[in-house]
């Protein structure tokens, strides 16, 4: 495109310097005839000549008019082809690194289904689920407590009798209040229960959880089975609630941009509603509806006024299927050119 623009520019003021020429031969041309017409019959022969020079120059005018027509609608599609080009390579690999938002969430999260469905077969948790006695359930918050000084991914742990009644959690020097809570009829309590198997777990979609100061978090739940057997019956249910916000921020991120590039554009996770759930941008908010197009279900891009909206759908990770979740990146088309250029420089 630089290249084309260089070619139209030389051209130009090359073309510049054929209309000089052209309007100083028409001048000449045009004294010639005086002259010849003040030497009357002697200086017929010579107005033929200045005849000439004057057709000579309005051909040249008309080739150079022409020229300058053709050069500037070839510049215009080479720039408009240049352009569609550069936004559309741009649009894939903003889709590649949606994808990758969303993936590496993903992975994330299937460690945490990994994580509910572990700790739901402790004797400790079991042991707590299935009794009434205080210490018994004492001990259990205690290897709660010791848990989340090494996962620091989490809020908090909970415990809940068959009934709905949280009989043990992790940070309860942090979380008061939430020991004897009734929870039969969260979503999370409800889903656990409903578990085939201790193989299975039940996850939410992003909320805010009063009894943890209203933060935002992603519920993982599975049911507590009697002797912690995979196939044993249902005595409670293990909910581990997922400190959303600083998690997902840090994904959206650090993604691989430059910083001119994290200028223009604005990284999101986008739910299967496509309501905003982590946004790289200060101006959005969480739970904001997105107006997403998709065109192809899996991956693609297209231009909206100056923009360019690039999204993948989440392909899940290992038994971790997803939630329907979207990778998306707005970029301002406004600047491409700067961008790419920012990209050369770092290689």
């Amino acid at each position: 495109m630089r290249l084309a623009f260089e070619v139209h520019r030389a051209t130009e003021e090359k073309i510049d310097v054929i209309d000089a020429l052209t309007r100083r031969t028409r001048v000449l041309s045009l004294n010639a005839r005086i002259e010849a017409s003040r030497a009357g019959e002697h200086g017929a022969a010579f107005a033929v000549v200045a005849q000439e020079m004057s057709d000579f120059a309005s051909e040249v005018a008309q080739l150079a008019a022409e020229l300058r027509e053709v050069i500037a609608t070839n510049t215009e599609q080479i720039r408009t082809a240049g352009e569609d080009l550069a936004h559309n390579l741009l649009g894939a690999r903003y889709a590649d690194m949606s994808r990758n938002v969303v993936e590496i969430m993903d992975r994330n999260l299937y460690e945490r289904s990994c994580d509910v469905r572990w700790w739901a077969t402790d004797s400790a948790i079991v042991d707590a689920a299935g009794s009434t006695d205080r210490s018994v359930h004492a001990w259990a918050s205690e290897r709660l407590a010791t848990i989340l000084r090494s996962y620091t991914v989490y809020l908090d742990l909970w415990v809940a009798d068959i009934n709905g009644k949280v009989v043990a959690q992790g940070r309860g020097g942090r979380y008061g209040g939430i020991i004897g809570q009734d929870v039969s009829r969260s979503q999370w309590f409800r889903r656990a229960l409903e578990t085939p198997s201790g193989d299975a777990f039940a996850v939410c979609d992003i909320a805010r959880e009063r009894l943890l100061e209203d933060a935002a978090v992603a519920v993982y739940s599975t049911a507590i089975r009697r002797n912690g057997d995979t196939q044993g019956t249902p005595i409670g249910a293990l909910g581990i609630f997922f400190d959303w916000e600083p998690q997902a921020r840090d994904v959206v991120q650090n993604v691989a941009l430059t910083d001119e590039e994290k200028t223009l554009c604005s990284i999101m996770l986008l739910d299967a509603q496509h309501k905003i759930i982590a946004t790289s941008d200060g101006n959005r908010r969480l739970g904001e509806q997105y107006e997403l197009g998709v065109r192809d279900p899996r991956r693609g891009f297209y231009r909206r006024d100056d923009s360019i909206i690039s999204y993948a759908l989440t392909p899940g990770y290992e038994t971790y299927k997803g939630l329907g979740w979207y990778g998306c990146i707005e970029s301002k088309v406004q600047g491409i050119e700067t961008a790419a250029q920012a990209r050369r420089a770092t290689g």
